[in-house]
């Protein structure tokens, strides 16, 4: 058990992904702060026009996309690593796959 323990306590990518996540905790709190300005413009925008912005309405989706993906990565649901430590695509990529989570406009 205790060798277990220790082999385990070795392994540079176990300590790698801590590092990132704690890199993403950071990036987390960041893009929700970035949707709650999006909420707010779209709620200004809705009560103004009485429609919404398609622009704030893309911008919301790719930033809920994107947190989306850095919650599966710090929850251990996935090892793709998200942006900026790896290309946009793979964001996308990973969400399209997952049809729940797609809105049709």
């Amino acid at each position: 058990m205790d060798e277990e323990l220790n082999n385990n306590l070795k392994q540079v990518s176990t300590w790698k992904r801590i590092g990132f996540i704690l890199i993403f905790a950071v990036i987390a709190g960041v893009v929700r702060t970035l949707i709650w300005v999006v909420v707010i413009l779209q709620i200004i925008y809705a009560l103004v026009t009485g429609n919404k912005n398609t622009h704030i309405l893309g911008f919301g989706q790719k930033l809920v996309a994107y947190l989306y993906h850095v919650m599966l990565f710090m929850t251990f649901n996935t090892d793709q690593i998200p942006f900026p430590f790896s290309d946009w695509k793979k964001t996308e990529e990973l969400v399209t796959t997952d049809k729940e989570l797609i809105v049709k406009k």
